[in-house]
């Protein structure tokens, strides 16, 4: 008899890579439920859980949107992508503040306390593992290669890495939407020299690296246990600031390198995640960053590898550790 256990995609409307996964679900026949949390305003969506009373229950309830229903129960595996969350605009702003966080805390608090699902990733993990300073310190405990990196809002303790290391990058330490003139702006990896660190450097802490002598760049991506890595060329220090300058390859990875990225998701437990890695003229990696909930969609297009098909398969499982 076929599992009739749906998968809970939960993303915005606009989520190409979701679709390439939901298109894999589809082929393998496994039902799938699509909803993104800034519905529930709008009466699209609803969640209803119980818990505790005489005989106890644990969890136990009922969702659903305009097309399907499933009970909370017979969740399979959550695909959490990137959900948005309802902005209660018609709404002042302390009551806007408020209902918004009964509804992050009553969707995603209800959503949590299931012990049946696999969570592809949990929103939980993912927080936890999109520290960068976390990032970097567990790369060294795995004995990859970690570029000199210093955190610090001290103008002057930047400015002496800058001088100990020669040629030093700068970063945010976390992407945040950010707006000015209401244009939509980002940052990328930028060289930064000892003449350009101010006082301003003190209002938040900073990321400083020292440049990797790089050739290429490298993006892992590990779905459970499937990895799958590309080589990116570009000349470029910050490969992201033009696409159409990239071209790629599929590369095999060390042993070794496999290995220790997984042991990283295992570390923060990820089922899966995203890797940026540098590499220099000797072929050696350079770790730069986790991902947890990277884009992929775009090298499965490039390279035609199959990463949405690993996604779906992972999904299809569900949590075998029960």
């Amino acid at each position: 008899m076929a599992d009739t256990k749906p998968v809970l995609v939960v993303t915005e409307p606009l989520d190409i890579t979701a679709d390439m996964v939901i298109t894999r679900l589809n082929e393998r026949g496994v039902p799938v439920i699509r909803f993104n949390p800034a519905d529930l305003p709008a009466g699209e969506l609803t969640v209803s859980a119980r818990f505790g009373g005489r005989p106890a229950t644990r969890v136990a309830g009922r969702l659903r949107t305009p097309s399907r229903g499933v009970d909370l129960e017979r969740i399979r595996a959550v695909y959490w992508r990137r959900p948005s969350w309802p902005a209660f605009d018609h709404l002042d702003a302390a009551d806007a503040r408020y209902a918004a966080a009964q509804v992050r805390h009553g969707i995603a608090g209800v959503l949590h306390s299931l012990d049946g699902p696999l969570w592809v990733n949990h929103p939980v993990h993912n927080a936890a593992a999109d520290h960068k300073p976390t990032q970097l310190a567990t790369a060294v405990r795995l004995g990859l290669t970690v570029p000199a990196t210093l955190v610090t809002n001290d103008p002057g303790e930047a400015r002496g890495f800058i001088a100990a290391h020669g040629r030093v990058i700068t970063k945010t330490l976390r992407w945040t939407p950010y707006e000015r003139d209401g244009i939509g702006m980002t940052s990328w990896a930028e060289p930064v020299t000892a003449d350009e660190v101010d006082d301003t450097v003190s209002v938040a802490p900073h990321l400083f690296q020292a440049r990797v002598d790089k050739v290429a760049d490298l993006r892992v991506l590990v779905v459970g246990r499937q990895s799958f890595a590309v080589r990116i060329d570009s000349g470029l220090l910050d490969w992201r600031k033009d696409y159409s300058a990239l071209s790629y390859r599929v590369v095999d990875l060390p042993d070794w390198l496999e290995k220790a990225l997984r042991a990283c998701l295992d570390h923060f437990g990820l089922p899966t995640g995203s890797f940026d890695l540098a590499l220099d003229r000797h072929g050696e990696p350079h770790w730069l960053e986790l991902n947890p909930n990277g884009q992929w969609g775009w090298l499965e297009e490039r390279t035609g590898l199959p990463m949405a098909a690993a996604f779906a398969g992972l999904l299809a499982q569900g949590d075998t550790s029960r």
